[in-house]
């Protein structure tokens, strides 16, 4: 990035503004606090649409929510102390996923800082940035007023850069309203590229009879899904995606196997692979059934991150570099294998299975499923939460595209659907589909006033079951009685209405649902449907795994 001088002094909230202007910002979420007053007031004056919410912890998942629908950096606005600790479950959760999302919050005023001690500011604490140290890849905080639209360019420029993530910028609040010059901003180089050992790649790959392609949430971030397609037909190997990677290929890739891994017939796909290409992926333990699947017998890494790419399986060769260039210069590299046809015949056939059992074994996850298929326009940005009826939708429905499914199978942050549709839904690119249950969606149902006063294109789904249905399957499974699983609620469609929302209720996942479902996604407006119903949880989820040991 250049060197930018500005000679015109302003106030540290303005470079703030200026600096959000020319990184492109469009939307960013946040909550007014005593100390952070003055870039609500500079923003007003710029096209940064500053978004109320009604909690900090909104505003750093629907930060990750936008970042999730459209690949750009997500803002997170908030205050001191308190406000600032309230963000910390999002930031965790944008960090095991990956998700450019840029915290901005103050602190004290400088001038009441003393070092080594807490003198009982208002929101003081010893060290805030230290709060974020284990969730974010870095923390800045600025030392001067003219810093600070330099370290909010670098912030940023740090949570896009792969692997993404989030970043924490602590700005004392004094300097917001400090009037100096900006200082130069930082210079930046590109780092050289190591070059890739193509011709061991190729190698490897002529031995291979039987190569499979596993692709997670860096391949979809890369946008390497059109040439992770071209190379699958090349090869003749069918590729399994992970929670992250959902939406990489169409679903009528002749190539695509069918969602997900913890299903038999998909597993066996990889239990008779004797090479996996693993492309922008850890293979982490929910995908890999806590690493219950076998080490492959030759593991080539697509990845920005060796270390990454080697911590759960030992690769024999590993291609440092985005996922999108690497796989382009394997495509020039790789012979042509026969077998298109039969694999894609195969995949049908695993396909139809797998519908065929989830129809005999869960038939309202069958007509939950078919109905979304059915109603959800390939526009729709699908958000789903911790909760049963989202293990099936990140398991088995069918995603149109990339960055059309919202999954928090990262950390695992129950409470995620509902904020970070807002954040989807102010993104402009489709309408906001949240999937939530009765107990996740208590987490953030303040901000159903948010959705009605910014007026978002969000249609919230609560599958009321009566309380955490996976832990009341856990303790099912283990013999127990129900213990703390069993929630008493509010009257969910007088709730929404008295946020002055549509809502609506229905029994099951039928006709009724079908219709109100397509109804309420036509509409300009937020809107709030809530079914009753109960649901086993799908074979993704850790209780129901078929893995029972190494092999």
């Amino acid at each position: 990035m250049p060197v930018v001088s500005h000679a015109k002094p302003k106030s540290g909230a303005d470079q703030l503004a200026d600096a959000l202007g020319e990184l492109g910002v469009e939307v960013a979420f946040g909550l007014p606090g005593v100390h952070n007053l003055p870039i609500w007031e500079a923003l007003a004056s710029t096209g940064v649409r500053l978004l109320g919410v009604r909690h900090e912890q909104t505003a750093g998942y629907a930060a990750d929510g936008y970042a999730r629908a459209t690949g750009k950096l997500g803002v997170a606005i908030v205050t001191t102390g308190p406000g600032a600790a309230n963000t910390l479950a999002a930031v965790g959760e944008a960090q095991a996923s990956g998700s450019p999302v840029l915290v901005i919050a103050t602190d004290i005023p400088s001038t009441l800082r003393r070092p080594g001690v807490v003198r009982g500011v208002l929101h003081e604490s010893s060290d805030q940035a230290a709060l974020f140290a284990p969730l974010t890849k870095r923390q800045f905080t600025v030392g001067a007023p003219e810093e600070i639209a330099g370290a909010t360019i670098e912030a940023a420029r740090l949570a896009q850069q792969p692997q993404s993530g989030p970043v924490y910028l602590g700005i004392p609040t004094d300097f917001l309203t400090a009037t100096t010059k900006r200082a130069p901003d930082p210079v930046h180089h590109t780092p050289v590229s190591e070059p890739l050992d193509l011709g061991r790649a190729r190698e490897l790959f002529e031995r291979a009879e039987r190569p499979l392609i596993w692709a997670g949430g860096g391949a979809l971030r890369a946008g390497a899904g059109a040439v992770i397609g071209e190379l699958a037909e090349k090869l003749a190997a069918p590729v399994l995606t992970t929670f992250g990677a959902r939406g990489l290929l169409p679903p009528e890739h002749p190539c695509l196997a069918p969602n997900s891994v913890h299903s038999p017939e998909v597993g066996a796909l990889w239990d008779e692979a004797d090479l996996v290409l693993g492309i922008g992926t850890d293979f982490d333990g929910l995908m890999t059934q806590n690493w219950l699947m076998p080490p492959p017998p030759t593991l080539i890494t697509v990845n920005v991150d060796a270390e990454d790419a080697a911590k759960n399986y030992r690769p024999e060769l590993s291609l440092l570099g985005d996922a999108r260039e690497v796989v382009t210069a394997l495509l020039g590299e790789l012979p042509q294998k026969d077998g298109q046809e039969r694999l894609t015949a195969r995949l049908r056939r695993i396909s139809a299975a797998i519908r065929r059992r989830i129809r005999e074994d869960e038939p309202q996850a069958a007509d939950f499923l078919g109905t979304l298929e059915e109603v959800l326009p390939e526009d729709t940005i699908l958000i789903a939460d911790m909760c049963v009826a989202g293990y099936w939708i990140g398991g088995f429905h069918r995603i149109p595209g990339p960055r059309k499914l919202a999954y928090p199978m990262g950390w695992g942050t129950l409470g995620f659907a509902f904020p970070a549709s807002l954040g989807s839904a102010a993104a402009g690119t489709g309408r906001a589909v949240c999937i939530t249950g009765d107990g996740g969606f208590l987490y953030g149902v303040g901000d159903l006033a948010t959705a009605a006063q910014e007026n978002l294109p969000v249609t919230v789904v609560v599958v009321e079951d009566g309380g955490y249905g996976m832990l009341r399957f856990d303790q099912e499974q283990a013999g127990l009685p129900a213990r703390g699983v069993d929630l008493d609620g509010p009257d969910f469609v007088a709730l929404g209405k008295s946020f002055g929302l549509r809502s609506e209720r229905v029994q099951g996942f039928g006709r009724a649902f079908r219709r109100k479902l397509g109804a309420f996604i036509q509409s300009d407006e937020a809107n709030l449907l809530v079914v009753e119903a109960a649901m086993r949880p799908p074979l993704n989820t850790s209780p129901r795994w078929y893995r029972k040991e190494r092999g």
